[in-house]
């Protein structure tokens, strides 16, 4: 590949990565020229002073000047996406072992949190399983952590799920199951499967890293029993005391260093009040729950291969059924968060309006921010039941949620930060009306000097006689087409705001810049619009109308 083209591709991949994440990065742009021209490895020595300079160049520009740029790459971009989403539309469906009609899933969200693009993918690969196998799909809330949950969650993931199009054969939650894991909990004792530690959660650790085991560890049956009576009876503050499972301290796979199964916590819960204060961890509830509700198949998260051993060792322990386990890899989107923790952080300081706001990743902020849940679904399953981790970029979720608005979507003019343009002699042409004015983008404006021709697109042409900051003056040519750049312009003052959404992060930090709002003029009358509608713009691409009270429209 010639030097021109290889030159072509780095700007190119660097002015789509600055996109996507705030700043190009130059192992990223290699790593993209590299896979589009493998001839360019070789060569990697010259191009790499090409890349370096690209990328600070792209770095430089303000994310208006990328875009403008960027834009005659757009079209090339979104039919990569798309034939992307036809090719993992392809994928295998199938678990080894599975039978028609015999089988049963579950999704297993905590409700201490909204909902997000995380939870989508094995959502979306249940649901699949679940009429591929004519089996049944049930919604389980794994709630008991008190002091993280709250039924306004719970309400929100229903919110979500149906809007998701989602209906689930039953519903139960942990917390409701609590009598029957105390029953569980005495039966493990009995068998000599767990015990009461009564050690500080600092000493447990040490233990567990140092794989020695505490005095508790050797306490007869008989002791542990009456220790676990005495958790229920409440005789103990928070962490006070807590029930292990007795493994092995020296297992290679840590997870199985007798992991605490029941803790002390004291604080409300959402569902069951101060009913309960010894509450399980998900690595005893979950497989007991499970197993005796029928459970069949369970899908989740490649990050949770170590506490397989351990789920099933809790089922052995207790002679219960054992349902079989598919690990899949997890879903992310780069420049963005999922962790509870992390959202509620960003929303407490300030930088984020709520579990809503469309620079988030939240199945409501998708939502609101014009995302189809076709496309959601659509993307969820774009990497089929995989182990392979790799993180998406939102311009693939969009590219498909493109495809599904384009045609029903508005064609609109928009002028984005108005510039005036005083014409004089505009009155010969029927198209200009002098009471409503005359706009033009303001990057269009920035472009022209003195004595410069230009067509108002589909009306008339004009020169141009004087920019000044604040207008341009000009003189009407005539209204035949001539050989000059085309403007867009609006005849009138219908205020709109575009507002452009960037990454929320940029090398791990929250980005700033992360949301842009534009101020702009349309011709189009917002009381003839719904709120949701899909527009595309001319020149500036599809945005969905979030807000008729402030005619705000959010970038697609």
């Amino acid at each position: 590949m010639s030097v021109a083209r290889s030159s072509e591709l780095i700007r190119k991949f660097a002015l789509k990565n600055a996109l996507d994440y705030g700043k190009a990065q130059e192992g990223a742009v290699i790593s993209k020229l590299i896979a589009a021209d493998p001839s360019a490895k070789a060569r990697m020595g010259e191009l790499a002073a090409t890349v370096k300079s690209v990328v600070l160049e792209v770095n430089g520009l303000d994310r208006a000047q990328i875009e403008r740029e960027f834009s005659r790459y757009a079209a090339e971009f979104r039919e990569a996406e798309q034939e992307k989403a036809e090719r993992s539309s392809k994928h295998d469906f199938s678990i080894e072992g599975a039978e028609k009609g015999r089988f049963v899933t579950r999704f297993p969200p905590e409700p201490g949190g909204y909902m997000h693009i995380g939870h989508a993918k094995p959502l979306a690969i249940e649901d699949k399983l679940r009429r591929i196998y004519e089996g049944k799909l049930m919604l389980y809330f794994d709630d008991t952590n008190a002091e993280n949950e709250k039924q306004e969650f719970v309400d929100a993931f229903h919110a979500d799920l149906k809007w998701l199009g989602i209906v689930f054969d039953g519903e139960y939650h942990a917390s409701d199951n609590l009598p029957m894991l105390y029953e569980y909990a005495e039966k493990a004792i009995g068998k000599g499967a767990a015990y009461v530690c009564l050690c500080s959660g600092e000493k447990i650790k040490e233990d567990r890293a140092s794989g020695s085991g505490c005095v508790h560890k050797a306490h007869s049956i008989s002791r542990n029993i009456a220790l676990w009576k005495e958790m229920l009876g409440n005789k103990f503050e928070d962490n006070g005391a807590v029930l292990r499972f007795n493994s092995n301290m020296q297992a290679q796979n840590t997870t199985m260093r007798d992991p605490t199964l029941f803790r002390i916590k004291h604080a409300p819960h959402y569902r069951q009040g101060s009913r309960y204060w010894v509450w399980p961890t998900y690595d005893f509830c979950t497989p007991i729950v499970d197993s005796t509700k029928g459970v069949t198949d369970v899908l989740r998260s490649k990050e949770y291969e170590l506490r397989d051993e351990l789920y099933f060792a809790v089922l052995d322990a207790l002679g219960l059924r054992k349902p079989r386990i598919t690990s899949i890899s997890r879903l992310e989107i780069g420049g963005n968060v999922t962790h509870k923790r992390e959202v509620r952080k960003l929303i407490a300081e300030g930088k984020v309006s709520g579990w809503d706001d469309p620079r988030l990743v939240t199945i409501a902020a998708l939502r609101r921010r014009g995302i189809l849940p076709q496309a959601i679904m659509e993307f969820a399953l774009g990497s089929g039941i995989s182990k392979s981790e790799s993180v998406s970029s939102m311009d693939q979720l969009l590219a498909i949620n493109r495809r599904l608005l384009e045609k029903g979507a508005l064609r609109l003019f928009i002028v984005a930060e108005p510039v005036p343009v005083e014409v004089e002699g505009a009155d010969k042409n029927p198209n200009y009306k002098a009471d409503r004015g005359l706009f033009i983008n303001a990057t269009d404006a920035k472009g022209f000097s003195k004595g410069d021709s230009i067509r108002l697109r589909g009306a008339f042409n004009i020169r141009i006689d004087g920019v000044q900051k604040d207008k341009i003056r000009a003189t009407y040519i005539s209204s035949e087409p001539i050989d000059a750049p085309r403007v867009p312009w609006i005849s009138g003052k219908q205020s709109c705001e575009l507002v452009q959404i960037g990454p929320l992060l940029v090398d791990g930090r929250f980005n700033s810049d992360s949301i842009r709002r534009i101020k702009g003029y349309t011709g189009w009358d917002v009381n003839e619009m719904e709120e949701g509608s899909a527009v595309r713009f001319e020149g500036l691409g599809l945005y969905k109308l979030d807000s008729k009270q402030t005619f705000a429209f959010l970038s697609l």
